[in-house]
């Protein structure tokens, strides 16, 4: 393997998701109970779990939930994970989501990186 190769498969991936108009009641509940345990096999946590926003451009509405992983591979096996499947209905029927998958950078990543790209 690469150089390049062996970087890129080391790099972190996070499932980011913005929620709108969330009707908690019970379903959400049990989505909250149950996530973490999906999470675990596939070395996923938390960065950022919804909280108050401090917007300084723009406006923002809405929760956003940063879920990091090892890398890209397992951020997509967990969500295609028959577990996380499973609970997904319980978010989805009671909110309104955008979830994305982003690939992080290396630790030495220069914002002039991406004009090499």
């Amino acid at each position: 393997m690469s150089d390049a190769a062996t970087r890129a498969a080391a790099l972190p991936a996070y499932a980011i998701g913005h929620l709108r108009n969330v009707l908690m009641g019970p379903e959400i509940v049990e989505y909250l109970e149950r996530i973490d345990a999906t999470l675990a096999p596939f070395g996923g946590r938390f960065l950022i779990h919804g909280g108050i926003p401090e917007t300084v451009e723009g406006t923002w509405d809405g929760a956003l939930v940063v879920i990091a992983f090892p890398d890209m591979e397992r951020v997509r096996a967990w969500y295609a994970s028959p577990e996380y499947q499973a609970i997904l209905r319980l978010r989805t029927d009671r909110s309104e989501s955008t979830v994305v998958f982003y690939e992080g950078v290396p630790g030495d990543h220069r914002a002039t990186d991406v004009l090499t790209c």
